[in-house]
């Protein structure tokens, strides 16, 4: 079965697709990672992207398409794969499209802004062990101290607040409108994405078996 997980930054779509990997067996594609992998391994089409990146610009749609491409003939995903990242917008999902490759499912985790903000303007990292925490749902011992060395909790830049709102806006802007995309080929599922994390994996696994 080959995936696509929507959603909004902090929404924990990592979590699910993680589930989701392991039910069916299938690898989590993401697009940081296999671009990270396509520069280290100096594909074709890596070292475009590295070109791009060396030169302080962004990667262009045709490059990240066509590492994309070249991922999803790798043996492993031949029986499925869960695409997380990507499409990040409709120019993208027709590309997709285009490529032949077939979507079945396209699973939407919604999470309200307000919530979003409030996971992850609430998370600290530790300077020193990188150990991660929350300010309600994960809280240290000692406040702004990590429970483990001791270390320096803080707040990353990408976590503050006006910094999510930012991220929130552009994801409404660019990625929300493939769920209206999706929704026209009868290929998606929302899942609500508050409250309890059992509950939360019950209706994605649901989605992903109906």
């Amino acid at each position: 079965m080959n995936i696509i997980l929507l959603g909004a930054p902090g929404a924990g779509k990592g979590t699910q697709a993680a589930i989701i990997c392991k039910r069916l067996q299938i690898p989590t594609i993401s697009t940081g990672n296999i671009i990270r992998a396509a520069l280290k391994s100096g594909t074709e089409m890596g070292l475009k992207a590295k070109s791009y990146m060396d030169a302080g610009r962004l990667v262009p749609d045709e490059v990240v398409i066509g590492i994309i491409k070249e991922r999803l003939s790798d043996d492993d995903c031949q029986g499925g794969f869960i695409l997380d990242g990507f499409p990040r917008t409709i120019p993208q999902a027709e590309a997709l499209d285009s490529m032949g490759i077939i979507i079945d499912k396209v699973i939407d985790i919604d999470v309200s802004d307000a919530e979003i903000i409030s996971r992850l303007s609430g998370r600290r990292v530790c300077e020193s062990c990188s150990d991660t925490y929350h300010v309600k749902y994960n809280p240290p011992v000692i406040e702004n101290k990590c429970d483990k060395c001791n270390g320096t909790l803080v707040q990353r830049r990408d976590d503050h607040p006006n910094t999510v709102k930012d991220r929130l806006q552009v994801y409404h802007e660019q990625t929300e409108p493939l769920k209206g995309y999706y929704s026209k080929q009868g290929k998606l599922f929302v899942v609500k994405g508050e409250g309890d994390i059992d509950e939360i994996t019950r209706l994605t696994l649901t989605a992903i078996e109906a």
